[in-house]
């Protein structure tokens, strides 16, 4: 009784949110995780495209590559994502860049669908879950304050962000620059969406 309806100047009704509204930015995680010592890194960008994961992997790479300088080799296991699959051209172009240009043999290897509870970086997200539980993410700075204090292996994550847009869609269209990429890639006779490897060019 003696309520009042919500309308706007033209007598319409208003919109009404039956739970929080939608947030004005969104940071998706990506995660590396080195098997042999379990240092972990977490880098956050605006989306998850083949070019955001790339670019967290260079990142990483710029940073790591100090104390790894005897590495010529990464094996890289994946979860066969839409964005980071043995498919998905765009990917596999921009990983083609990164080897040629950090001279880095890479080994992709793939877990095959409904299979990622067994890759290693999936377990680390619930512990970064429990950091954020409870908390209003409505800023980068909390979400990267939280990630910070999160503990994988006794040993907190570093933590960064990769600033820019990544647009969605992003692909190889030309038959010819398709078929120049396969010819970079060298697959597994018998499981060649599942296990490839891409060499750096050779400098003459």
């Amino acid at each position: 009784m003696g309520g009042k309806t919500r309308t706007d100047a033209a007598g319409k009704a208003a919109k009404a949110w039956d739970h929080d509204p939608p947030a004005k930015e969104k940071w998706t995680p990506l995660g590396i995780l080195i098997l042999a010592t379990g240092a972990l890194a977490l880098i956050f960008g605006s989306r998850e495209t083949s070019d955001f994961w790339v670019d967290g992997l260079k990142r990483w790479w710029g940073t790591a590559r100090g104390q790894f300088a005897h590495i010529r080799r990464l094996v890289i296991y994946l979860d066969n994502g839409p964005n980071n699959s043995g498919a998905r051209t765009q990917f596999l172009k921009r990983l083609v860049e990164f080897a040629d240009g950090s001279g880095l043999t890479l080994r992709l290897v793939y877990y095959p669908p409904y299979h990622s509870k067994y890759n290693p970086i999936e377990h680390c997200w619930s512990s970064l879950e429990k950091k954020w539980n409870g908390e209003l993410l409505n800023g980068l700075q909390i979400v990267l304050r939280c990630a910070l204090r999160m503990f994988w292996k006794g040993k907190h994550p570093t933590v960064e962000q990769l600033a820019g847009d990544y647009p969605e869609g992003v692909r190889i269209k030309g038959r010819a620059e398709k078929r120049e990429l396969e010819s970079r890639l060298q697959r597994s006779p018998t499981l060649p969406k599942y296990d490839l490897v891409i060499r750096p060019r050779q400098v003459d």
